[in-house]
């Protein structure tokens, strides 16, 4: 199998693994990692609107609570997909009455093959073995070099671009509640919510700060895997692989907004220039779902 297949594996096979993280968590049934942007203050002192924009994983398992809730407390009217078809096809979303779906596969082309040419049906590999699988491949230095070109890779190509900033004036033009998720709702939707918080005014520690509490939802499978790669004699790079497949890597994240800044000036500037989001369009959307809290 090849290493792009594999680590796409990975996140199909650790999806079930989470726990929920108190902070803006929304707990739902059958849908992981969520949680509402609502509540988070930006640098100019409004907040963002709760019950209107909210990160998640797919929702293949969601159950007639989650729909309720999503109905009731979101509004939902509209949804992004940043799964690539062959992937969505194979766990497809719930379709949701009234609901607009949009996909926008945010994945480069690069790993989008890799995955396509080497796909195992990850219900013929054990559970049992999955752990020892895992670990073996963490000691690979190619697997470890490709998890950190992933996020680079990411915001440089120019059709994730494009559809980014699809993404965002979709979040625009919803008519009620917006979802956006990827497979986990960790690493593509993770850099969807960074462009949506960059464009309502975030600062960066606010910004990183949430894209790094997909740790806290994975938080068991990333100790039970680092567990089994410590005991295989591990070290730093090994667990900076699984903390960075099975969870999120933080560091490789800014160090993708630090190239962001060096191409682009500002995260602000990759949003208009990268994106095709405009200044006019970012002020639109802080009318949208910002208010100012009173004292």
């Amino acid at each position: 199998m090849k290493r792009t297949g594999f680590i796409l594996l990975i996140m199909s096979m650790l999806a079930s693994c989470t726990h929920t993280p108190k902070d803006r968590t929304v707990s739902f049934e059958g849908i992981e990692n969520a949680r509402d942007l609502g509540g988070l203050v930006m640098q100019d002192g409004r907040t963002i609107v709760p019950g209107k924009l909210i990160r998640s994983g797919n929702l293949s398992k969601a159950t007639d609570a989650d729909v309720a809730l999503l109905k009731d407390r979101f509004s939902l009217t509209d949804v992004f997909d940043f799964r690539f078809e062959a992937e969505a096809a194979g766990e497809p979303d719930r379709v949701i009455e009234g609901v607009r779906y949009t996909s926008l596969s945010t994945l480069p082309q690069a790993f989008i093959d890799g995955f396509s040419s080497g796909r195992t049906d990850s219900s013929k590999v054990k559970s049992a073995d999955f752990l020892e699988i895992l670990a073996k491949y963490a000691f690979q230095p190619q697997a470890q070099g490709m998890a950190k070109k992933l996020y680079p890779a990411i915001v440089m190509d120019s059709l994730s671009q494009r559809y980014y900033g699809a993404f965002l004036e979709g979040v625009l033009k919803a008519d009620g509640g917006a979802l956006w998720h990827c497979s986990q709702g960790k690493d593509r939707a993770g850099w969807g919510t960074a462009f949506l918080l960059a464009a309502l005014g975030a600062d960066r520690k606010t910004i990183v700060e949430d894209f790094g509490l997909s740790n806290a939802s994975y938080a068991p499978a990333i100790e039970a895997v680092s567990a089994k790669v410590k005991e295989m004699g591990g070290g730093e790079a090994e667990l900076s692989f699984i903390r960075a497949m099975v969870g999120v890597s933080v560091e490789n994240f800014e160090a993708a907004l630090d190239l962001i800044d060096a191409q682009y000036g500002s995260l602000s500037a990759y949003l208009e220039k990268a994106l095709g989001f405009s200044a006019v369009a970012q002020e639109e959307l802080r009318g949208k779902y910002l208010k100012c809290v009173t004292r």
